[in-house]
């Protein structure tokens, strides 16, 4: 019988059901692992994998199609495995779309109510009540990024009461929940006669994403603007986004994507002021809802896989997503 392998340790055994189930239905085996290190050395007859992590691609001959269960593919494109042609690659994009634009809700609303700073005032042992603060409702918000996440981050904007949406991307093409959406290479133009209480980042990491917010962009922001990034930590120019923050550039900014992962020890970025980081936790596995979804969408490809129709997700692998 063709095989199949899913290494993952957050698949739930309803998950897990439903995989076993599809593909008996298309004549595979399917073998669950939860780690790279469990599967190893079991794994060579592969044909069909659903991971995470690309490091037991050596072991797999015979692979056809991965899937991929995060949005992101960075490391399954730098594997090389790809280049040929001869292996598919998908992946779990629109299945983050909920749990990511909730913390980028959260997260601009703990900057707005000054979070940073009120949980220092209360490490101080000092009781301060007079930090004034801003609210979703009437404000102006800016997206780079108008995919799953960035339409889903415009939606609950606009459902607390933004002013307005303005989403960013390379084509400039209209989509739901936005105000209107420029072309990246208007971004400039748009900055000089516009100022934004918002300014979100959820592009993935491509040749082309990397250092999209430089030094000089950062600089033609408000010292009245949030900063989030929930895409890749090499979009922005880290160095200069530490600067904006101590110099006071910009009112602050929430990270949970950063380069290195992990962040080292001795990075700077500890330690900026007015900065909420997290350890790449916005689109975590952790809400069922959002494996469900991979889930599916795994499930659904396997039996056009067997069918030898066109398969959905698939990743352009110049383009890295």
């Amino acid at each position: 019988m063709r095989k199949a392998y899913a290494i993952a340790e957050f698949l739930s055994d309803d998950n897990r059901l439903e995989m076993k189930k599809t593909a008996g239905e298309c004549g595979f085996d399917i073998a669950f692992f939860d780690s790279e290190e469990e599967a190893a050395g079991k794994v060579s007859d592969a044909e069909v994998i659903y991971c995470k992590d690309p490091q037991l691609f050596g072991e797999m001959p015979g692979l056809k199609w991965c899937h991929s269960a995060f949005a992101g593919v960075g490391p399954f494109i730098s594997s090389g495995v790809f280049d040929s042609g001869n292996v598919i690659l998908t992946n779990s994009s629109g299945s983050y779309g909920l749990t990511i634009s909730e913390y980028v809700i959260m997260v601009t609303l703990m900057l707005m109510k000054r979070m940073p700073e009120y949980e220092e005032i209360i490490r101080e042992r000092r009781w301060t009540q007079s930090l004034p603060i801003r609210s979703i409702a009437g404000s102006r918000i800016a997206i780079i990024g108008t995919g799953d996440i960035g339409r889903n981050a415009a939606k609950r904007y606009k459902a607390l009461g933004a002013e307005s949406v303005t989403g960013f991307s390379r084509s400039g093409r209209p989509s739901e929940y936005f105000d209107k959406i420029c072309k990246m290479d208007e971004f400039e133009e748009v900055m000089d006669s516009e100022s934004f209480d918002v300014l979100l980042l959820c592009v993935p990491g491509t040749p082309d994403s990397k250092g999209l917010l430089s030094r000089e962009r950062l600089n033609m922001l408000s010292d009245k603007t949030f900063v989030i990034n929930v895409g890749r930590g090499a979009v922005i120019d880290q160095d200069a986004l530490i600067d904006a923050l101590n110099e006071g550039v910009i009112a602050g900014a929430a990270i949970d994507v950063v380069y290195p992962e992990p962040l080292p020890q001795d990075s700077p970025l500890w330690t900026a002021k007015n900065l909420i980081l997290t350890p790449h936790i916005s689109g975590d596995m952790g809400l069922p809802y959002t494996v469900d979804l991979t889930v599916g969408i795994f499930c659904d490809n396997m039996r056009r896989y067997v069918r030898g129709e066109k398969l959905t997700h698939v990743v352009d692998i110049n383009a890295g997503y």
